[in-house]
């Protein structure tokens, strides 16, 4: 393979921060990743990561936002979500009592993903979950 070519492909969706975006970010990545096993997850976690920018972030404030960007290749698929910031701790996965009504989103996704990695920079947060196919997959399981 040529140093300056990849077989990856990123695509990237910048939503404002109101509830009715999150479904949006999952039609998004449902529509991207059609035909995935994968696919289902992608949602899933997209869908919590997004609801989480908002609900604990600037995102969900007065003119605040968050960006969704995809990465798939025949090996992975990264779902990376960066809020606005407005928070001093970072996104972490916490254990919640039964009756709980918050607090399981980032469990959920840790269950899911194969590896999730939180980035903090002075814009905020940025947490990506990825997803990989299995070993010796062939064309039909690619992600």
């Amino acid at each position: 393979m040529h140093e300056y070519t990849s077989t990856a492909r990123v695509w990237g969706l910048s939503c404002p921060g109101f509830p009715e975006e999150v479904s949006r970010a999952r039609r998004w990545t449902r529509d991207i990743l059609r035909g995935s096993p994968w696919a289902e997850d992608a949602e899933l976690i997209v869908s919590e990561l997004s609801a989480n920018a908002i609900l604990h972030t600037a995102s969900g404030q007065q003119s605040g936002g968050f960006h969704l960007a995809l990465a798939v290749s025949p090996q992975a698929i990264a779902l990376s979500i960066t809020d606005d910031g407005g928070t001093s701790t970072a996104p972490k996965a916490e254990h919640q009592d039964q009756d709980a009504e918050h607090g399981r989103g980032l469990g959920l996704v840790s269950a899911l993903a194969h590896r999730v990695i939180v980035h903090r920079s002075e814009a905020g947060h940025t947490v990506t979950a990825e997803l990989f196919a299995a070993p010796g997959s062939t064309g039909e399981h690619r992600c």
